[in-house]
């Protein structure tokens, strides 16, 4: 770390960190539903999620100081009680969830008046407290059980902030709901699945279960069990063919909730596989390795090629960053399928440009619809006349989802096609290939509207973003631009990472 931030905090506070991280923003999202004033609900939500950012950069100090961290909850020592563990694993995560939750709700400020009736706002950023809570629950706690609880705390808030969206747009109720049965089926198979590895292990701390398996590894209760969860967190990451909830939750959702959620839900969801997949199971087990290679990769391949193909026919921009998004998922899924430590470290450093890439692109569509009113594609012709710095923003940000040189994005891509051509997997190059072209079209559909088209009558009334708009955009653009000349730091954490997780979890 570049600074010791550690030292500067008391040793009480840091002791409490991993649990402070969760407990304080969940315990402010009821300050926020009983007071009246939503701009007075902002800043407070804004305050709880700085604060969790610097219990996240506290804990990752720690860990790349001194290995994993353990946290008893109630005093009661694992396996017996509950645990939040934080590893090289799950740091950047907790990182990259803070980081994006004070960036989006900086940019909620403006977009919110325009999206939400008056009356709702407060019970809005309630919401959006518990959604952000439950996010860092889920990647910090070393508990199977407590995981699904996590995941339902988001899950559930996260369809009070789509659905919210009706008031602008009636759709935004069918999206909501959608994405409610959608998401209950998943948390369904999650929880059955880890019944079977219970049934199998007697256990629920993550760490016990991984040590317990090898001794049933083939009993038809842990087949069952595995895949059960795959499923179960697959539809959580919108991984294909269970991604159809994404695009009409991101399009139709409030601009604010698309933001956040591009950047980290489907993120913590594929965290969480990665967790299950690498730490509790093991890719040495015979029926892993045949999943790994003949269900998770084709589908992986699959989601590359013909979500991206989809990508190129919107005419809606947010439904096309929306298949886009399952087409990355793709991508981050044949590296996690390669089973190897290199794949697994492009797999999260893609994962980690992607939060930033696609969080930027959504800001700035956000940005232009607050005075354009519309997210089609036709009606951005020629708007970066009128808003330079909002086009120019989503300009790298496009450039660096394609994999241009000096962009992020060109250097996560580099390190999936070094990873496949290790593992002798010629094939994963070619399918990132087809998918790269085929995202120059779509986004170049795009740049193409925004820089050459010729602007009608409501284009020449465009005005630029907001600055509570601008900053955090332009956070996230300059970092695509700063991680492409130099990710050491992201490399650094994602090469740990990958270290933990074929540790079996372990420092």
């Amino acid at each position: 770390m570049p600074f010791d931030l550690v030292s500067l905090l008391p040793d009480g506070f840091v002791r409490h960190l991993p649990v402070l991280l969760v407990i304080v923003p969940l315990l402010l999202a009821p300050v926020c539903a009983a007071i009246p004033s939503w701009r007075a609900t902002w800043a407070i939500a804004l305050g709880g999620i700085v604060f969790s950012l610097i219990c996240a950069l506290g804990l990752l100090q720690q860990v790349m100081e001194t290995g994993r961290i353990s946290y008893a909850l109630g005093g009661w020592a694992p396996p017996l009680g509950i645990e939040f563990a934080v590893d090289m694993l799950n740091a950047p995560i907790l990182l990259l969830v803070s980081a994006i939750g004070v960036l989006a709700t900086i940019f909620a400020l403006p977009t919110i008046v325009k999206d939400v009736n008056k009356e709702k706002r407060a019970l809005f950023f309630a919401a959006y407290l518990m959604c952000f809570a439950g996010l860092l629950g889920v990647a910090v706690t070393a508990d199977a059980f407590n995981l699904f609880v996590f995941l339902e705390v988001s899950s559930i808030s996260t369809y009070v902030l789509v659905a919210i969206g009706g008031s602008r747009d009636r759709r935004a109720f069918v999206a909501g709901f959608n994405y409610l049965i959608m998401g209950s089926i998943g948390a369904t198979f999650y929880v059955i699945g880890i019944g079977f590895l219970y049934a199998a292990t007697g256990t629920l701390n993550m760490a016990d279960i991984a040590a317990r398996i090898p001794e049933v590894a083939d009993s038809k209760t842990i087949h069952a069990g595995f895949a059960f969860i795959v499923v179960g967190l697959g539809l959580k990451a919108a991984m294909f063919p269970l991604h159809q909830w994404l695009p009409n939750a991101y399009a139709y959702a409030p601009n604010f909730v698309t933001v956040f959620l591009s950047a980290t839900a489907t993120k913590v969801a594929f965290y969480a596989l990665i967790r299950l997949l690498f730490s509790v199971f093991s890719p040495e087990l015979s029926f892993q390795e045949i999943i790994f290679t003949w269900v998770l990769a084709p589908l992986a391949a699959i989601a590359a090629i013909a979500c991206s193909f989809q990508a190129i026919f919107q005419t809606d921009i947010k439904r096309m960053l929306a298949y886009s998004s399952v087409a990355q998922v793709g991508y981050m899924l044949l590296g996690l399928s390669l089973a190897s430590a290199d794949g697994v470290s492009a797999s999260l450093f893609h994962l980690i440009n992607h939060a930033m890439m696609k969080g930027a692109l959504f800001m700035a569509v956000s940005g232009v619809v607050l005075s354009l009113g519309s997210s089609q594609l036709r009606d951005f012709a020629g708007i970066a006349r009128k808003a330079p710095w909002t086009a120019t923003a989503l300009g790298i940000a496009a450039l660096s989802l394609v994999g241009v040189p000096l962009t992020a994005g060109f250097l996560s891509k580099v390190a999936l096609f070094k990873a496949a051509l290790v593992q002798d997997w010629w094939w994963v190059v070619v399918v990132l290939g087809i998918s790269s072209v085929l995202a120059v079209l779509y986004v170049g559909r795009l740049l193409e509207t925004v820089f050459f088209k010729t602007p009608g009558p409501a284009q020449l009334q465009v005005k630029e973003a907001p600055l509570m708009v601008l900053i955090p955009l332009w956070v996230l653009a300059l970092a695509c631009i700063y991680y492409g000349l130099d990710a050491s730091f992201i490399t650094t954490l994602t090469d740990g990472a990958a270290s933990v997780a074929f540790s079996g979890g372990q420092p």
